[in-house]
């Protein structure tokens, strides 16, 4: 059971955070959400997909084709993750931002806490999270940079699905392919960007997506979608399991 408390350098003076992944410490995720913040980076490594729910898209990083698998998860590794950027929601671990309304402020204040029973928390090894002197250690600094980015990108993502929907940009994907063992896969409940339609767009909804840098984004996304081929060899590599047809929604 999660419990956050907001972080503070006197209760939480001797706290360490290993900054490895593992499946024993939570990671073992094959859908993560993302941030069209993030696309620039994550499209070098991950497929970014969109879902909806209760009408509202969001947008993923696919990390592997089953529940509970995450194929850059490698315990041989220093880092235990196989890629050379990690998608920020598990990036951040144990840390989440929090908000606190002072007395005479018009809103809330952004706060950073931390879940202390989490499993990548510790006393004896790890970075710490402050320095001797209670300062922030660079490790927070770095946690800290990363929540702010989230944080922003939560509040941004409605504005970039409400710019590229009213523009026909989205549609659905399924996703089929077969292991060279013969397994089936087949996702479902997706959506990518409908590149016959960026190509229709006309000169001045191209222009106005450039101005917002959305039109990078998008391009990120498609370009993302090679990457399925990439996790499917990695699954193959991974898998010895017999003949059977998952469906994933």
């Amino acid at each position: 059971m999660h419990r956050h408390v907001l972080l503070n350098n006197l209760d939480h003076q001797d706290l360490r955070v290993l900054p490895r992944f593992s499946a024993a410490f939570g990671d073992n995720q094959a859908v993560v959400p993302v941030y069209p913040s993030e696309f620039l980076q994550l499209q070098k490594e991950y497929p970014i997909l969109f879902r909806q729910q209760d009408g509202v898209f969001y947008a993923t990083a696919l990390l592997g084709f089953a529940p509970g698998e995450n194929l850059y998860l490698n315990e041989s590794l220093a880092s235990g993750w196989d890629a050379r950027v990690v998608p920020a929601s598990l990036e951040k671990g144990p840390f989440l931002i929090g908000f606190q309304r002072q007395q005479g402020d018009a809103q809330p204040t952004p706060v950073i806490h931390i879940d202390p029973a989490h499993p990548k928390v510790s006393t004896e090894q790890g970075q710490p999270l402050f320095l001797p002197q209670g300062g922030h250690s660079a490790y927070l600094e770095h946690m800290i940079d990363l929540l702010q980015r989230l944080h922003l990108g939560h509040q941004r993502q409605p504005d970039f699905f409400a710019a590229i929907e009213p523009l026909g940009l989205l549609r659905p994907v399924s996703i089929e392919f077969s292991l060279d063992n013969g397994e089936k896969y087949r996702l479902l409940g997706n959506y990518c960007i409908d590149q016959q339609r960026l190509a229709q767009l006309t000169g001045s909804e191209l222009a106005a997506l450039n101005q917002t840098g959305l039109l990078a984004l998008l391009f990120a996304q498609v370009s993302s979608m090679s990457n399925i081929q990439v996790l499917i060899e990695r699954k193959n590599r991974q898998s010895s399991a017999p003949q059977t047809v998952r469906v994933a929604g």
